[in-house]
């Protein structure tokens, strides 16, 4: 099976102490499970099974798991980050020690369930815009995992919104009430920040309007109807990029796609996304004594 897409592999840098206070977290002081019951010594196979169909993203990560706890750990990729796995195929081999692998078997499984969880459902989404509209993720992520979540997300085709809230400029509806409405908010922005390019928020076609009129080249559409969202894109006429955003699923999206936005942002991508089910099998190795 082929890549999907290209994906850019992950910096261990950026998941290497994520898994390292994971793995602390279930360890607690010891597994005393496996220490009762596993030598040492023992030798193993393991092997990591997709049980539903999904596209995969994390294999780097969940394999850190089983490397912090035995680094002379060998690994067989059978499944990328990006590619589509059936039910009952290999993602990944591990041989080394049994009891390490044991261990290490829920962090590694939880960040894998996890994030190809996120790349399965923003494939279904990308899917379903039949290449009609870019599907946006947003900062509705689990704190600390941002960066693997949203690794996720381009996984499944998805592209990445601002990851930081120093990565652009949003002004949301709050913005627009405290700075006391739209012309306010949008001239205090241009006075702090006059070189970068500015998105707000609207729920209304009148302060579309007062959006266009202000000349803000990227305007985000909450909860707007699908005729609501018709109507404010001929009104736009194309003098600024629209995003839809607000109550986005599977059903909905052929709709959303069809409307002539040019993008639609979908916090349920990271929040909401049902986990991949995997297993993890292990047996002693054909070499162990």
């Amino acid at each position: 099976m082929t890549r999907d897409t290209a994906i850019q592999a992950l910096d261990p840098a950026v998941y290497r102490e994520v898994v390292r206070r994971a793995i602390a977290e279930d360890l607690g002081w010891g597994d005393v499970t496996t220490e009762a019951t596993i030598p040492a010594t023992l030798r193993g196979h393991g092997r990591i099974v997709v049980k539903t169909p999904c596209v995969v993203a994390g294999v780097p990560v969940a394999l850190e798991a089983f490397r912090q706890l035995d680094p002379g750990a060998v690994f067989t990729v059978h499944r990328s980050d990006g590619q589509r796995a059936a039910a009952g195929d290999t993602i990944a081999e591990v041989v080394g020690f049994a009891a390490a692998m044991l261990t290490a078997e829920r962090t590694a499984l939880n960040f894998l369930q996890r994030l190809s969880g996120v790349a399965t459902l923003t494939r279904a989404l990308v899917d379903a815009a039949e290449g009609r509209i870019t599907i946006l993720d947003t900062r509705k992520t689990t704190p600390t995992l941002r960066a693997l979540e949203k690794h996720a997300v381009r996984c499944g085709g998805g592209t990445n919104h601002r990851s930081t809230l120093d990565g652009g400029i949003l002004i949301k509806d709050n913005h627009v009430r405290l700075a006391g409405g739209i012309e306010p908010a949008l001239r205090r922005m241009r006075a702090a920040h006059s070189d970068l390019p500015i998105e707000i928020e609207v729920r209304s076609l009148d302060e579309l309007e007062a959006a266009l009129s202000a000349g803000v080249p990227r305007i985000l559409l909450d909860n707007m109807s699908i005729d609501a969202i018709r109507e404010a894109v001929r009104c736009t006429d194309g003098r600024a990029d629209l995003e839809i955003s607000g109550g986005v699923t599977l059903a909905t999206m052929p709709d959303l796609a069809s409307t002539g936005a040019r993008f639609v942002s979908v916090g349920a991508l990271t929040h909401s996304a049902p986990a991949t089910d995997l297993s993890f099998d292990v047996e002693a190795a054909p070499d162990a004594p």
